[in-house]
């Protein structure tokens, strides 16, 4: 079967490309490297024995989006990864994370809705939840009025999805990740950010490299139990292997509804300050970092309660947060030589 996978050099989708191989499913990843490299693909192979095809593509063309998907009518599902993702950089750029995160999903459901048949997992993210009233956090928790544009974009993204999914032929699965880390234990793919990175961990283990003097802690007065900001981080490798097994529910027609909702965390939520001694646990070494001002459009607290993903979808979080941040660490070693 030929899945489609959307932002699939990215860091979620590249780990997810190599489950599906290992899987068994043709893969065509659509990317436009705006935020990682072609070298990536080397990677997927060296794992997988198996290269997936790859079209260089910018999804905000609609008629290119529209070209793919008459040249590839044989798809069985598409996994839409591609989006901007960091929250800092949505408050100051709000209209480049509208277009490029609402835009290209109309454009992709588009192609989608002409299908007799089509299964689609999207990205989402527990900012959808907004600073949720109660943890952990499950499915039926209340949508918050989003803290960000990015999170609203997947609010917006989750209701597009919805209404499409209504009135047209499309199956759908949205997944709410927490915050996803870690890296392959192969140490061939990984969290490539190009320029400075805009999430905690790889942050963190550039400046335990040496590439950043020291770390910015955003806040030390939340109502959290070391007054850092509380989140669920995931091992990436856990995270991908939820996209496949829900892909298989909508291609074997096991879904109750035409949309099915997620979280997929550990359950477990840690402080920024817990991650940092985590990692100068697994590293043996100590991090340089400085407490500065709450970041505009964080929130306090989030962290899942994933009973839905381990009943209903036979999913369960194996990675601890030591391993995760030693797999990241070994990561950073491995791509700075």
């Amino acid at each position: 079967m030929k899945i489609v996978v959307t932002g699939g050099l990215g860091f979620i989708g590249s780990h997810t490309v190599v489950e599906l191989q290992n899987e068994g499913f043709e893969v065509v990843v659509v990317d436009n490297l705006s935020n990682t490299s072609l070298s990536v693909l080397d990677g997927i192979q060296n794992i997988t024995g198996k290269v997936p095809a790859f079209e260089k593509l910018d999804l905000r063309e609609k008629e290119k989006v529209q070209n793919f998907f008459k040249r590839h009518p044989d798809i069985s599902g598409v996994i839409h990864f591609a989006a901007s993702k960091a929250v800092g950089e949505s408050v100051e750029n709000p209209l480049l994370y509208y277009e490029n995160n609402i835009n290209t999903l109309v454009y992709v459901l588009q192609e989608l809705q002409l299908k007799p048949e089509a299964n689609f997992i999207f990205s989402s993210s527990c900012t959808v939840y907004g600073q949720a009233e109660t943890m952990p956090i499950t499915e039926n928790a209340s949508i918050q009025t989003a803290m960000s544009p990015y999170g609203n974009t997947k609010q917006i993204g989750e209701e597009i999805i919805t209404d499409t999914a209504k009135v047209t032929n499309i199956n759908a699965i949205l997944l709410r990740y927490f915050n996803p880390i870690g890296a392959h234990p192969s140490t061939e793919i990984g969290e490539l950010p190009i320029g400075v990175p805009q999430n905690l961990v790889p942050f963190i283990t550039q400046t335990g490299f040496g590439l950043r003097k020291e770390l910015s802690v955003y806040g030390d007065d939340y109502p959290t139990p070391d007054g850092t900001a509380v989140r669920d981080y995931i091992h990436v490798v856990d995270l991908a292997k939820a996209h496949v097994i829900a892909l298989q529910r909508l291609l074997n027609k096991k879904n109750t509804a035409k949309v099915e909702t997620f979280n997929l965390g550990t359950g477990t939520g840690s402080s920024v300050l817990e991650v940092i001694h985590t990692f100068e646990k697994v590293s043996g070494k100590k991090l340089p970092y400085k407490i500065v001002g709450r970041r505009e459009g964080d929130i306090t607290s989030a962290y899942a309660n994933t009973d839905k993903a381990n009943t209903i979808l036979g999913w369960k979080a194996q990675s601890t947060l030591e391993q995760a941040m030693a797999s990241a660490w070994k990561w950073e070693q491995k791509i700075r030589g």
